[in-house]
């Protein structure tokens, strides 16, 4: 991970990126990005993102410099096709969208281009440590209190911040959060923004080590994750989450990291034929729903080609139609009897039906 600046600089965040009406939430971010990628998940040179962009009348200074994540590679700017990307061009705008754009933009790690300024890298710091050492912490995340008012006062008293004035700023990033929700942040529960989000995180922070030509081992992604201030800043910390990542981290591993988008890259990773691998996905190629069972909440979207890679991960597949329409209870129940039958093949019996346990767990 890039060493964070000891500065903190407004950037362009200052100029008025016209995010539409209240309730619009992030709508014109997942617009720009579907555009810029020309609806893939391929990474694109930056120039080239920028002119498509242009045909849409929309600035790209916000999206490019404060969410999406740059790299230089033999003298070209490119932009890196990762989780964000993947939610973006594979599914419709959503609020789960506007929380995973909005963890994007205050974890900060955005790369370099030619021509950018060390302390581009993390650009939206003030943001970063307002929600880890204000928001959270201070605030208890009541996203009715941060304010412009309360963000200007965060910002100008820091030492470490070095616009000439934070009134235009705050205001932007009070606008951003009101559109985008802040709300999301307080829950203790797994949901599957939070779930992308840990992806996405992952993703960045590995780009950022290769970029820095710093070594990627597989059995520090938690302290990866620790370090990055990613639980400071993606919302109220619990056991539940906690043991989540881990399952995460092990389906992210499996699946492949940031090289899960190719095609190529997965299937060497799976110990089956090739041809059996290009068959499963020449039929549908829509993305798929992995789900761990010990908690329904994990649910993580994949490329369909890492459906084999995500149950050697321990967690179950499902087409994401099917899961949307599925009974919840019902797969609850039948992961239950599952393991009552495990636990009858070891002589242990237990003294209630799955049906009473559900009941329990329903709390009724």
């Amino acid at each position: 991970m890039p060493a964070e600046p000891t500065e903190w600089h407004p950037g362009s965040f200052t100029k008025n990126y016209s995010w539409g009406p209240e309730g619009a939430g992030l709508r014109e971010l997942h617009e720009a990005i579907r555009q810029g990628f020309d609806g893939k998940t391929e990474n694109v040179p930056r120039n080239e993102f920028r002119k498509r962009i242009l045909t849409i009348g929309r600035p790209d200074y916000i999206p490019i410099n404060f969410f999406l994540y740059n790299f230089v590679r033999s003298g070209v700017d490119w932009i890196v096709a990762d989780e964000l990307v993947f939610q973006a061009v594979n599914f419709n705008y959503s609020k789960r969208f506007d929380s995973l754009a909005l963890l994007a933009f205050n974890l900060s790690f955005v790369g370099h281009w030619k021509g950018a300024k060390p302390y581009q890298s993390r650009p939206a710091l003030w943001a970063h440590h307002y929600i880890a050492d204000r928001f959270g912490p201070e605030l208890q995340w009541n996203s009715k209190l941060a304010t412009a008012n309360d963000i200007q006062n965060f910002v100008s008293k820091s030492a470490r911040y070095t616009g000439e004035g934070s009134r235009k700023l705050s205001t932007n990033l009070a606008y951003l959060y009101a559109q985008a929700g802040l709300d999301g942040l307080k829950s203790k529960k797994v949901e599957r923004w939070w779930v992308d989000a840990l992806f996405l995180t992952l993703d960045r922070i590995l780009q950022s080590r290769i970029s820095q030509n710093l070594p990627i081992q597989e059995d520090s992604y938690d302290s990866y994750l620790i370090e990055s201030g990613f639980f400071q800043v993606s919302g109220n910390r619990s056991v539940e989450k906690d043991l989540a990542s881990k399952h995460l981290v092990r389906l992210y591993r499996a699946c492949g990291g940031i090289h899960r988008f190719n095609d190529d890259a997965v299937r060497e990773r799976t110990d089956v034929l090739l041809a059996e691998v290009a068959n499963y996905v020449a039929n549908n190629d829509n993305p798929i729903a992995a789900v761990h069972s010990t908690n329904l909440r994990v649910m993580k979207s994949l490329p369909k080609v890492c459906s084999l890679l995500a149950r050697f991960a321990g967690f179950e597949v499902f087409d994401l139609e099917d899961l949307e329409n599925m009974d919840t209870s019902e797969l609850a129940r039948e992961n239950i009897r599952r393991a009552l039958e495990a636990l009858g093949a070891q002589g242990i019996k237990p003294s209630i039906s799955s049906e009473e346990l559900m009941r329990i767990l329903r709390g009724e």
